[in-house]
């Protein structure tokens, strides 16, 4: 294996280790995502604090809509725009 092979090989490793505990370290927790209510419950701009916290949320939102008493708040329209207005895309889970 060439020396230039071996350098990318072990940075990639290092990148999806990182990844790894990145992802294992979110805890889903939906009030994360208080900063979102007002634009989901009005027709107001979502926030950059909003926006934020939906990306860092992102790998919990289909958990949140499995959940009967989250779900009816994430499938509202608002909601769908403030997703869309954040660049998250809506969840297909």
């Amino acid at each position: 294996m060439k020396p230039s092979c071996v350098v990318v090989c072990v940075m990639v490793a290092l990148f999806l280790a990182g990844e790894a505990q990145v992802s294992v370290s979110l805890i889903c927790n939906a009030v994360d995502l208080s900063p979102c209510a007002g634009a989901i419950f009005s027709s107001a701009p979502p926030s950059g604090a909003c926006c934020a916290k939906l990306k860092q949320q992102k790998p919990c939102l289909c958990k949140y809509l499995k959940d009967p008493s989250l779900k009816k708040y994430i499938t509202t329209e608002n909601a769908k725009r403030v997703s869309s207005a954040c660049r998250i895309p809506f969840p297909k889970c």
